[in-house]
């Protein structure tokens, strides 16, 4: 290999990390504008709008209006009461609620997997 190809190759190599380092990064869009809700001890009422809402922390109470594709809880003493719930509710951690007055969905118990004790079901409208 002769000093021509490789201050080339090295020229090339050192272009492509200076423009990889100025693009922007990738934006991450959250489908249909899912919710999160970040915290401890946070109260409040979202619209689904037919998304997903995420919960993740500790004694959060989030009231869910409309229709939730699906809600995933995480951490500890969470509680969510949703009109409906469409496709998936996962519990992650323990002493998790979630009410949910109608819809169908799957439900994925993380926790009672682990011997954790969480609350996952259907209430009367």
């Amino acid at each position: 290999m002769n000093g021509k190809t490789l201050a080339g190759s090295a020229a090339i190599c050192a272009i492509a990390i200076a423009a990889t380092l100025a693009a922007p990064p990738p934006v991450a869009h959250a489908k249909n504008g899912d919710t999160h809700v970040v915290g401890e001890g946070i109260e409040r009422v979202v619209d689904c709008n037919d998304s997903t809402l995420f919960v993740n922390g500790t004694e959060n109470m989030v009231t869910a209006l409309g229709t939730c594709w699906a809600v995933t809880v995480m951490g500890s003493s969470n509680t969510v009461i949703a009109d409906t719930i469409i496709n998936d509710i996962t519990a992650y951690g323990w002493d998790e609620t979630v009410f949910f007055k109608n819809g169908d969905p799957f439900i994925w118990d993380r926790g009672r997997e682990l011997g954790m004790v969480n609350r996952l079901q259907r209430v009367g409208s």
